[in-house]
């Protein structure tokens, strides 16, 4: 299947939905146990924002969409007496001015221009390699919404960095490291561009800052004698799926379905994805790095030592240096693959009997099967249902057909998810989850009422919290959610007891070893965002 789409991907170009825009994401992890627990929502959210959005000239389709990832565990099985709402995020918008570049930042940009020069001896030519919006406003805006998959964060209202550099050789993002300190530039990172708060080409807590685009840095190296594979951070799912199968028909790796999300930022949380009970994570199956830490130096695996390696590998993006390239493990896979589709409806069902048999098995079955299900409504306002691969509860039912376009799918664990330890990388959600759950929430861009829509999802957050993980209510970092909690200061000084609150959720205990080695690795703070891992005070 991941060839297939990977194939098509790079035959088809890459064909992203500019329309597509997310909004932030919350997730629970639900255990096995009984877990209840009282939540009292703290979420703010401000709904000018979206005004902003109309006024863009939209591609392909002119719909803003909502994407709300929720990792759910339940700590017992969903009692059918009981309904069961899927769980969406509140939303915060943060209206922030759009930085508008001045002389000193001019002079800052050829500062920056001169550095990366005298610190690469590659070439830099400036039309392919600077963008910015004060020579060419147009290239620009075009640069920075290539790869931008949320709209909400195009919107003139939100910060926009004050150039952009695109480095062609991994030579010139060593450089810009070492000229961004020097300078005391502010600077974000992006490969694809599939930050659910679009912290890789937004920032809120500093400004000015720049944007380092990867997409030129996309080199794939398959080895199929060795079974590894050499990936630069600016590549594609899509992209290294098809470049495996060009070499190999039993060969791939365990990672997402989504073939434009970027490798960059991906393996950095983790990544999950269909191969999870039979292979583990994509972090799982990492067998060395190339990076440049907080003094500009290129290290990999055995110069970087195995705790900044291991943190890597699922301790978030923007935190210890930044990856140029991984080495990954492929895997084997059938020539062949067994798909197939269920679909339903609640009438052909009504003891809602298949989807709690779900719940029981689709952990535990042969590592072999992945069983995903899906819900989705359909039908005009008048005869609406829901339409599934496979069930879901009355109660789920109901607040689907309030929705005008939601989709849910859930996600299940178990097999060699179960097996590897909480500790083996930051990522911590293993033996004990039963699945995860995604909620998608979508509305047209001239929607006069989007508070409607976000009202619905803080009910439904607020109605799951006995259902779910608690102490801490546990989050997937690769769905950043800052309501969550975020590192408000524009400066380094960063308190890792107050960013614990947030960190927990997402690492759990090993949140306090991610502390431990930024503080090694980067004491000051170089590397930093919204929800960076600080150092020790």
């Amino acid at each position: 299947e991941v060839r297939t789409l990977g194939r098509n991907f790079l035959k088809s170009g890459e064909n992203r939905m500019k329309a597509f825009s997310q909004m932030n994401i919350s997730n629970d992890f639900a255990t096995e146990g009984n877990r209840s627990m009282a939540f009292k929502p703290t979420r703010q959210f401000i709904t000018k924002v979206y005004k902003h959005v109309s006024s863009l000239t939209l591609k392909n389709q002119e719909k803003t969409h909502i994407h709300s990832h929720l990792v759910l565990a339940t700590g017992r099985e969903m009692a059918i007496s009981k309904p069961l709402f899927p769980i969406i995020s509140c939303v915060t918008f943060l209206v922030l001015y759009c930085v508008t570049p001045t002389s000193s930042s001019a002079s800052l940009q050829e500062q920056f221009i001169s550095c990366v020069k005298s610190n690469t001896h590659v070439s830099l030519p400036l039309d392919k390699t600077i963008f910015t919006p004060t020579k060419n406003v147009s290239m620009f805006d075009q640069v920075l919404e290539s790869t931008a998959q949320n709209l909400r964060f195009l919107a003139k209202s939100m910060p926009k960095p004050g150039f952009i550099f695109r480095p062609v050789h991994e030579s010139q993002v060593q450089a810009s490291i070492i000229c961004s300190k020097k300078l005391k530039i502010h600077f974000r990172v992006r490969s694809g561009g599939h930050d659910f708060e679009a912290m890789s080409f937004v920032s809120r807590i500093e400004r000015p800052f720049i944007l380092i685009d990867f997409a030129k840095l996309r080199r794939v190296d398959v080895d199929i004698k060795n079974n590894s594979t050499w990936v630069q951070a600016g590549a594609t799912l899509g992209e290294l799926y098809y470049r495996i199968a060009e070499k190999s028909k039993v060969h791939g790796y365990p990672a997402g379905l989504c073939t434009s999300v970027g490798i960059g930022g991906y393996m950095t949380g983790g990544g999950y994805g269909s191969l999870m009970r039979k292979y583990g994570l994509a972090g799982d199956n990492v067998l060395d790095v190339k990076m440049i830490d907080a003094n500009g130096k290129l290290l990999n695996r055995a110069t970087m030592g195995e705790d900044l390696f291991w943190a890597l590998r699922g301790g978030g993006g923007a935190s210890f240096g930044i990856v140029l390239a991984w080495k990954i493990k492929l895997v084997p896979v059938p020539e062949t693959l067994t798909m197939f589709t269920v679909t339903k409806t609640p009438k052909q069902d009504p003891g809602l009997e298949i989807i709690s048999k779900w719940q029981r098995i689709a952990s535990k079955v042969m590592e072999e099967l992945h069983i995903r299900v899906e819900f989705t409504a359909v039908g005009n306002k008048g005869n609406r249902t829901v339409m599934m691969s496979y069930k879901g509860l009355q109660g789920l039912f109901e607040r689907l057909i309030q929705e005008d376009i939601p989709f849910v799918n859930w996600t299940p664990y178990g097999g060699m998810m179960a097996r590897i330890p909480e500790s083996e990388i930051p990522f911590p959600h293993r033996n004990g989850t039963l699945f995860k759950i995604l909620y998608q929430i979508n509305w047209p861009a001239n929607d006069k009422r989007p508070s409607r829509h976000v009202n619905w999802m803080r009910e439904l957050y607020s109605y799951m919290a006995p259902y779910v993980s608690s102490n801490p209510r546990q989050a997937y970092v690769n769905y950043r959610d800052l309501d969550l909690g975020q590192n408000m200061n524009n400066n380094a000084k960063v308190n890792s007891i107050e960013a614990k609150i947030w960190g927990a959720k997402y690492f759990k205990g090993n949140y306090d070893r991610l502390v431990k080695i930024k503080t090694k690795v980067d004491p000051e703070n170089f590397f930093r965002n919204e929800q960076s891992i600080p150092p020790m005070m």
